[in-house]
């Protein structure tokens, strides 16, 4: 539920209401210093918003006026308030083109963030959204992310989209509960998670997250942006805390379980201060590493090796055989012989699962 907020374009100092509540009661300024202890200067000083009404001057005004000390301390919070925001709204005039790198309308679609048409209210829902006081901790905080990226040649994603969905997927993370991160506990859960490729997304989705969370590692579903090529990310929250993040950016079940068998192996195979962020045709030691885990984890290489037609060609039938006697999904068999070019790019694609968001209805 989106609450509505109250920012004055404009509040008087606390003064001036002391200023009218002494001209009301006909009281005049040198009196009440007098009344109240206080120098005739600081009286004058507070009517004229060059002085500040402190709880021990609040007190000695409810004293000589009556008025609740919580009225004048709320009155000069208000007031300071409105100041400091007025003063931060200035300096991120110089800020606002930072807004217009980020795709804030297509975040607002998704509702990760509020719709603002003002540059300034764009610019503060961002800064909420990053957890950051100013586009000068989002640049601190993303020099400071050492990011292994498997990038496509044809693409590259600017920083700010990539940073929005890593943030998106990190904000969803805090909301997942998991015990320590237990290797043995993980191992166990992927065992269990392989089975699950067949389920459909109401069922493996849930279940899925329950059992990585039981071994340490949050896993989370987040739309893809439309300039953010990228299928899945892992990274480290904290020691104990790994993060699985996955799109639909294939929408296709073959390439979500694959990607989701890559980013363990990241977990399992390497150390906890690298972020892995995956697109299409980049190699290296790691990325090569986490290939190879998957395909062996999803299908054991004896086999995979011993797996062939009984003609020229594979059948629709012999793959959907072979998927059912290792219980994966048979989109699992038809991605693995397309990448290693033993059926064509075109062939048996009907075996897949296409996948899409609910929200995308």
């Amino acid at each position: 539920m989106i609450k509505n907020e109250y920012n004055p374009d404009f509040v008087t100092p606390p003064g001036e209401t002391l200023l009218e509540t002494l001209e009301v009661i006909g009281m005049s300024q040198a009196e009440f210093a007098e009344r109240t202890g206080r120098p005739k200067k600081t009286v004058n000083e507070i009517i004229r918003g060059k002085a500040s009404i402190t709880p021990e001057t609040a007190l000695q005004f409810e004293k000589v006026l009556g008025v609740p000390a919580s009225f004048w301390i709320n009155r000069e919070q208000n007031y300071q308030e409105w100041l400091a925001r007025e003063q931060e709204r200035l300096n991120f005039e110089q800020y606002l083109s930072w807004t217009e790198k980020f795709p804030v309308k297509e975040m607002a679609e998704l509702g990760w963030i509020r719709k603002h048409n003002e540059p300034i209210h764009k610019l503060n829902e961002l800064l909420r959204f990053f957890g950051i006081a100013s586009p000068q901790q989002w640049n601190a905080v993303t020099n400071d992310l050492s990011l292994a990226f498997r990038r496509s040649t044809a693409y590259q994603a600017e920083p700010e989209i990539i940073s929005a969905w890593l943030r998106k997927g990190e904000i969803e993370a805090q909301g997942i509960d998991c015990e320590l991160f237990d290797v043995d506990v993980f191992r166990k859960a992927l065992d269990e998670i392989r089975l699950l490729t067949n389920a459909s997304p109401e069922v493996f989705v849930p279940k899925t997250v329950e059992l990585c969370a039981k071994a340490g590692v949050a896993v989370v579903f987040v739309h893809e942006l439309r300039k953010l090529r990228t299928n899945g990310a892992t990274r480290w929250l904290n020691s104990n805390k790994a993060l699985i993040q996955l799109s639909l950016l294939y929408k296709t079940d073959d390439h979500l379980w694959f990607t989701f068998f890559h980013e363990a192996g990241h977990i399992l195979l390497h150390g906890k201060r690298d972020i892995f962020l995956e697109e299409d045709n980049q190699t290296n030691d790691k990325e090569d590493d986490a290939n190879r885990f998957a395909a062996d984890w999803l299908i054991p290489p004896s086999e995979y090796k011993n797996f062939h037609p009984r003609g020229l060609y594979f059948s629709k039938a012999e793959i959907s055989g072979f998927a059912e006697k290792l219980e994966i999904a048979p989109g699992i068999i038809v991605g693995r012989l397309q990448h290693d070019g033993r059926i064509p790019m075109k062939n048996c694609n009907d075996l897949k699962r296409k996948l899409r968001w609910s929200s995308d209805n």
